[in-house]
């Protein structure tokens, strides 16, 4: 499956739109969760493999391609961590941690009932 770049063909969406293309990069498994795991600082492979329970380097190896080519994280000596770009996508990602944990705590007290 190719990169997705804004201006180019992804998945549901022949127009290529920037926000079709980022969406089809989020919904690509484990890339929204290396994300989410590189906001609490740098890390290595391995240190990220665990962060990301145990996903399979494979994966975890092309997604890390992607990412950097898409300029959402980059490698220093100390590991893989976000960019600039990739800080400001977890600001607007972030809020979404919040709701999930108020979600699941009204799903669980609506079971209750």
């Amino acid at each position: 499956m190719a990169i997705p770049l804004p201006g180019r063909q992804v998945r549901g969406s022949t127009t290529g739109k920037p926000i079709m293309a980022l969406l089809d990069l989020l919904g690509r498994t484990w890339s929204l969760g290396i994300i989410w795991h590189l906001h609490t600082g740098p890390a290595t492979f391995r240190e990220l493999q665990q962060r990301c329970e145990k996903i399979s380097p494979t994966l975890l190896n092309t997604r890390l391609k992607e990412l950097k080519t898409l300029q959402l994280i980059e490698s220093q000596a100390s590991g893989y961590q976000l960019s600039h770009q990739g800080v400001d996508l977890f600001a607007i990602i972030s809020p979404l941690g919040s709701w999930s944990s108020q979600w699941a705590q009204a799903l669980k007290e609506e079971s209750k009932l």
